[in-house]
């Protein structure tokens, strides 16, 4: 029964004389994440509409749920500007939507200004023709359940009964590139989401340390880049994955019980700036949320930081816990998160850690280690692999180490 879906853009009014880049950004990932759908798509100034053939509504609005930019879509139904022929299109409409009774009100909007009547007259010469065959109806102005949407455009009237909310914020990638400190938790998926939300082009990095950490926490880590990347210019997202074990197991063995993760996230800090600096990032990425740990005190991130040049973006600061496990389930990475294997920043996690670390013991205790040579081959040993959200990773249960199931995985691309 309905002919298009009609897409409004987001915030792009904020970006004055460049709203034509963010404008084709958009349109370009529209584009792409529709490929292969039977329907048409016409791009207009201020709106985009995809004439829907044999595609179900829901498929087309499935992927528009992966787009950032977007303030938000409707199931429309398009009809000549005729008064008569307007109403019968929303009793239609009405009809299949609501079925008990509802509060309700007609919200006109007059583009095209040819049209003799102003949009409230508009409002009420419809509201006289559907009332009169729709008796579930209760007119409401204030506070109605349902809001009947009636756009007169130049070229036809659209008519509409709900705007889906889109993902609002920035296209993606027209902001910079930033790399995402990954790991099997909750809170990094999230500030990925958060990060790509704002305009960002992503790639995500991630220590892995088997098998002193089980090798399914790496699988989480795939899992949830292949989750991430629906949302990403060209659903893939590069994974560099970090052999971290060699130098994990020469902080354990060197580093006091207390500082242990200070230096391991130091050691992190480092091996990240030397690969967002060799791949064009302006920044890093983490999944820091104040105070949530002892290693999110404002002493231990500025103790952790201070090793990098690279600008630090924590997009979860200030978020409370709750509302990042709400997130996470919206991206639906909640449970790939919750499964039951951890890395090597949960798994050997000091009974008694230090909270407010400083800066000069870190280095006194870093001058005691000759870590140099084992940080650059940990580097030089990183794994790059692109997850693409069309394809399947698996590296549990084959018998390899995970630079063999990568390396196998990087082969079959």
């Amino acid at each position: 029964m309905y002919d298009y879906i009609m897409i409004k853009y987001g915030d792009l009014i904020l970006k004055g004389k460049n709203q034509h880049i963010f404008r084709r950004n958009i349109n370009n990932q529209i584009v792409h994440k529709l490929y292969g759908l039977d329907i048409e798509i016409n791009f207009q100034h201020d709106l985009i509409f995809i004439k829907i053939k044999n595609e179900k509504t829901e498929d087309i609005i499935d992927r528009l749920n992966y787009i950032s930019g977007l303030s938000s879509y409707s199931k429309v139904k398009a009809v000549a500007f005729d008064l008569d022929e307007i109403a019968n299109a929303a009793l239609e409409i009405i009809k299949k939507e609501i079925q008990k009774p509802t509060t309700f009100k007609i919200e006109t909007k007059r583009a095209d200004k040819t049209i003799k009547y102003t949009s409230l007259e508009i409002s009420n010469l419809l509201s006289k023709r559907i009332l009169r065959k729709a008796d579930n109806l209760i007119v409401d102005v204030h506070n109605p359940e349902k809001t009947l949407y009636v756009e007169a455009r130049n070229d036809k009237t659209y008519i509409y009964l709900d705007k889906i909310p889109g993902l609002g914020g920035f296209p993606t990638s027209i902001g910079g590139r930033a790399l995402v400190m990954i790991s099997g938790g909750i809170d990094s998926p999230v500030s990925a989401y958060l990060a790509m939300n704002t305009g960002l082009e992503i790639e995500c990095i991630h220590f892995e340390s088997t098998p002193l950490t089980p090798i399914e926490s790496v699988q989480k880590v795939l899992d949830l880049t292949k989750r991430l990347a629906k949302y990403a210019n060209g659903t893939k997202i590069k994974l560099h994955l970090v052999p971290f074990r060699e130098l994990h197991e020469l902080i354990l063995k060197e580093v006091d019980e207390p500082y242990i993760i200070t230096i391991m996230r130091r050691m992190m800090y480092r091996i990240a700036d030397k690969i967002a600096k060799a791949n064009n990032h302006k920044a890093i990425i983490s999944g820091d949320s104040i105070g949530q740990v002892a290693s999110q005190t404002l002493e231990s991130l500025i103790t952790a930081q201070d090793v990098v040049s690279t600008l630090i973006i924590r997009p979860l600061s200030t978020y409370d816990k709750s509302d990042i496990i709400s997130l996470a389930r919206k991206i639906d990475t909640l449970d790939i998160s919750n499964r039951a294997f951890s890395d090597c920043c949960t798994v050997y996690v000091p009974k008694n850690p230090v909270i407010k670390p400083t800066v000069k013991r870190a280095e006194s205790i870093e001058e005691n280690i000759d870590y140099e040579e084992v940080l650059l081959k940990t580097y030089q040993d990183t794994i790059n692999i692109v997850i693409n959200a069309r394809k399947k990773y698996n590296i549990i249960d084959k018998g390899f180490t995970v630079k063999e199931a990568l390396n196998e995985e990087i082969r079959n691309q």
